[in-house]
């Protein structure tokens, strides 16, 4: 049995978005990207554009840098959904001064009645030092808040190290 809800957690360029995109071919569904980025510098613009070049037009793609449980909503039973990423959404909220606690609510309702199978990406910020500012430090605990709900949810929780996947919580199929 496949399972419904997949939580793919690692450091930034660890392979991860990689990773989960080959994982949804398991499934044998359309499948629908739920983008959270924007791209407000060129970095971003690039690392977008790495990202899009990897998926073929059989990829539905969505935007939803903030709304991402209205996004949930629309995804089909028939298709498989991989968000990418909760960290940028989680950084989204934040900049935009939102209530964290109650996104985070609604994205882990919306997860849980979202018909269709939906991975995570999301980012493990915890195990570096502590940041030297207050709001650096917020968003790791928001983020490690984030992380825990997410994989509490989940019926498989994979870490991506250097591109290899490290089972936490499951059994890959």
């Amino acid at each position: 049995m496949l399972p419904r809800r997949v939580l793919i957690l690692g450091g930034a360029a660890s392979g991860k978005s990689s990773w989960a995109e080959d994982f949804t071919k398991v499934y044998g569904k359309p499948t629908v990207y739920i983008a959270t980025g924007q791209a407000f510098d060129d970095e971003m613009t690039k690392k977008i554009k790495i990202h899009r070049n990897r998926r073929d037009s059989t990829w539905q793609t969505k935007e939803a840098p903030l709304a991402l449980d209205q996004a949930l909503f629309d995804v089909d039973a028939g298709e498989v959904c991989l968000v990418d990423c909760a960290t940028i959404w989680l950084s989204n909220h934040m900049l935009a001064e939102n209530d964290l606690e109650q996104a985070q609510q609604k994205l882990i309702i919306a997860l849980d009645r979202c018909r269709a199978p939906v991975l995570v990406v999301s980012n493990e910020v915890g195990q570096g030092i502590v940041p030297d500012n207050r709001l650096a430090r917020r968003f790791r605990e928001a983020q490690g808040r984030l992380n825990i709900a997410l994989a509490t949810q989940a019926d498989l929780v994979v870490q991506v190290i250097a591109g290899l996947p490290q089972v936490l919580k499951g059994m890959l199929p």
